[in-house]
């Protein structure tokens, strides 16, 4: 059996397996992935990595910006493919896709399902204290993550992960995991499943910048937390003086600063910032329109004695 895999991806995380696959000697008749878009203060039109990474490797690109109006009659149903690779695609699935291949869509998701179905499950999971994660491998289904599971693969969660240090490392565990799922499709003709687990269903929501607001009346271990996990994107916020500024680098401490959550002390190359628990030692920092930043680089030219504090609410 000579498998023919189409794919549909959209981000790095979605390129990466992209690459894995053709790196297998998989036969890839099509990719899909969105349309290009304005990116960068210039607004110059970029396309997206999957689009990149299938153009490097020669590959048939469509870039529908919809799915709702494709039917059988289409072009794109009428590639014959055995199944279709979906990761971080970002556009629904109808039901004629999803019964486009004859071996379903398999799904790259990074988390171990049901925990954190939905489309932040790594900064989730970061958010929430998680120890573990992982990659699942997934038949999908009409619903949202819902599908049987075909291959689940941990990956526990280090203390100092960031959603950028753990994407990474899911991004690889991925590209691997669906290879070794699409060399036993290929081998058997078919992949064994099981359904998923009625408890312990957890949603991972869209992050919106509110959810990076940082409120200094949390314990100092949340916070830290929160840091971690918006750190690329969008990064954890807080206020100064009216000003918006960004905590990159940052980590629990027990002793804290006298007065309200937020108050800053500066200690050495850090601030120490009171929480409600705790406090937070921040060394690196980013002012708005400006460059990331060490604390003490931050500190110098501003007046942070014991009145100086972060705003201490989200709101």
């Amino acid at each position: 059996m000579c498998l023919k895999v189409g794919f549909a991806g959209t981000p790095a995380f979605a390129a990466r397996a992209l690459d894995a696959i053709v790196g297998a000697g998989f036969t890839i008749p099509l990719v899909l992935t969105r349309p290009d878009k304005p990116k960068g203060r210039g607004l110059a039109i970029e396309s997206s990595e999957v689009a990149r990474e299938a153009r490097r490797h020669g590959l048939r690109v469509e870039q529908p910006g919809s799915l709702k109006a494709v039917d059988a009659s289409t072009a794109l149903l009428q590639t014959p493919i055995d199944v279709l690779v979906v990761a971080a695609y970002g556009l629904i699935l109808p039901h004629n896709v999803l019964a486009w291949p004859r071996h379903g869509c398999l799904n790259i998701h990074a988390s171990l399902l049901p925990r954190w179905r939905g489309a932040a499950p790594i900064q989730r999971a970061l958010e929430a204290g998680d120890r573990c994660t992982g990659i699942t491998i997934m038949q999908m289904d009409a619903g949202l993550d819902t599908g049987p599971i075909v291959t689940g693969h941990p990956l526990p969660i280090e203390a100092r992960d960031t959603a950028g240090t753990l994407h990474a490392k899911l991004m690889a565990l991925g590209a691997s995991a669906i290879v070794d799922a699409l060399r036993t499709l290929e081998r058997d003709g078919g992949l064994a499943s099981r359904p998923q687990a009625v408890d312990g269903v957890t949603y991972a929501a869209k992050v919106t910048p509110r959810d990076a607001r940082i409120d200094w009346t949390r314990d100092a271990t949340a916070i830290d937390r929160q840091v971690r996990a918006f750190d690329p994107v969008p990064g954890a916020a807080t206020a100064l003086e009216g000003a918006t500024i960004k905590v990159w680098r940052a980590e629990p401490v027990a002793t804290s600063p006298a007065g309200a959550p937020g108050s800053i002390a500066v200690a050495g190359d850090a601030l120490v910032v009171a929480c409600g628990e705790g406090a937070l030692r921040i060394t690196e920092l980013q002012p708005a329109g400006g460059r990331r930043m060490g604390a003490r680089a931050f500190a110098a030219g501003r007046s942070l004695d014991g009145a100086a504090r972060f705003a201490a609410s989200r709101e």
